[in-house]
């Protein structure tokens, strides 16, 4: 297998357009990796992966104009369809393909495991699901449980599963996908044969399992079908970009106020604007980075660092450390002031990109269907030789 430098992520296009948060811990890195002159080599995969997203109900024509929405703020950012292959995973039927002979390999265990899912069991505990779990067990068997006796309402008194099911009957628990998704994202990863994964610090677990299949895999065929990819990771600054309401939290789209988070595509004064409002502290007597005692200051001191570092990494101000000190004789509202006038300075030129590139949806539009193009040649080699290890007609 030829030693060659191959990168892929993904984002869901849940929301359409990301927010700051996403563009410094994530979607700036991607613009970083892309092909160069000291890297002409390299492959970058970047999927806008619409199947991850269907693991909890989606309006349809909502998900299609979020899609859209998220190809043109990855345009906007600077990925370049010249460097990088832009698709959606949906369109590449080898993603389905492969996850399903992954599931084959993959232990229900090695799934209960993961944080998210437990996160999910919590959660259905909290809301009046105890039963499942009243007489304790591991957490495979916690899961199997769930499955059969929420999912499928199979209880003690042999409850009869209905012939069939139609959109109004009340199918409660948490769906197979929400348990099963982190083997499609496997799949999406070994697909392409990547060696690296730029990932959150909320996806080491996932990473570790896309590891463990694909060294199961090999494994089991005694074949290299698929490298061992690694996880590569933002600045720690640019990871920690927090709620500008709840600064102990991190800024989401799934926060209901708008007032948490800024998005790429807002105005200026939309920013200046909840930047206004972030949540701070009564402190007086300057300003210091202090993440424990201060953390709606130093949330925005990161921020001002991260942006500060994507045009000039070498200044005082690209760390949090050096704004506190260029900022040591400012008060909470001239801070405001300043971190709000760099992120928009910061945003300019993608919120103008994005509104160049909303009145050219065909050039949208056939950027995606080029990267699928290609990103479904490298797809079917890869699925060639999986079907050639595992045995199957070809």
């Amino acid at each position: 297998m030829a030693n060659i430098r191959t990168v892929l992520s993904g984002i869901q296009p849940t929301g359409g357009v990301p927010h700051l948060g996403n563009y410094l811990g994530a979607l700036a890195n991607w613009v970083s990796l892309q092909p160069g002159e000291h890297s002409p080599t390299d492959k970058v995969f970047y999927s806008i992966v619409d199947l991850h997203a269907i693991t909890t109900p989606q309006d349809p024509s909502t998900l299609r104009k979020n899609t859209h929405d998220m190809a043109i703020s990855l345009l906007s950012v600077g990925i370049d369809p010249e460097k990088s292959v832009l698709f959606r995973q949906s369109r590449v039927h080898c993603h389905s393909e492969l996850a399903w002979m992954l599931f084959c390999r993959t232990p229900v265990g090695w799934l209960a495991r993961m944080h998210q899912w437990k996160t999910k069991l919590e959660s259905m505990q909290d809301q009046q699901q105890q039963q499942a779990f009243s007489s304790g067990g591991t957490m495979a068997e916690n899961t199997m449980a769930l499955i059969h006796g929420t999912v499928l309402n199979l209880d003690s008194s042999n409850e009869v599963v209905p012939d069939s099911v139609s959109s109004s009957t009340n199918v409660t628990g948490p769906c197979l996908g929400l348990l099963a998704y982190p083997v499609l994202q496997a799949a999406d990863i070994l697909l392409y044969r990547a060696t690296e994964v730029p990932i959150g610090e909320d996806q080491i677990q996932h990473m570790n399992l896309t590891s463990d299949i694909a060294k199961s895999f090999n494994s089991q065929y005694k074949k290299q079908v698929f490298p061992v990819p690694k996880g590569i990771y933002a600045s720690a600054t640019a990871k920690k970009i927090m709620s500008l309401r709840v600064p102990t939290s991190k800024m989401s789209k799934s926060d209901p106020s708008e007032q948490s988070r800024i998005n790429i595509n807002d105005s200026p004064a939309e920013i200046m604007n909840k930047v206004k409002r972030a949540t701070v502290d009564g402190v007086r007597g300057g300003i210091t980075y202090d993440p424990v005692n201060r953390p709606g200051v130093a949330n925005l001191l990161r921020i001002h660092a991260a942006v500060t570092a994507l045009k000039d990494p070498g200044a005082l101000e690209s760390t949090p450390e050096g704004c506190a000190e260029a900022f040591k004789s400012f008060d909470n509202s001239q801070l405001k002031k300043a971190v709000g006038e760099r992120i928009v300075e910061g945003l300019s030129g993608v919120r103008d990109q994005m509104e160049r590139l909303k009145k050219e949806g065909g050039y949208v539009e056939e950027v995606l269907k080029r990267g699928e193009e290609k990103a479904l040649l490298v797809a079917e080699k890869t699925m060639k030789d999986v079907k050639e290890a595992i045995g199957l007609a070809v």
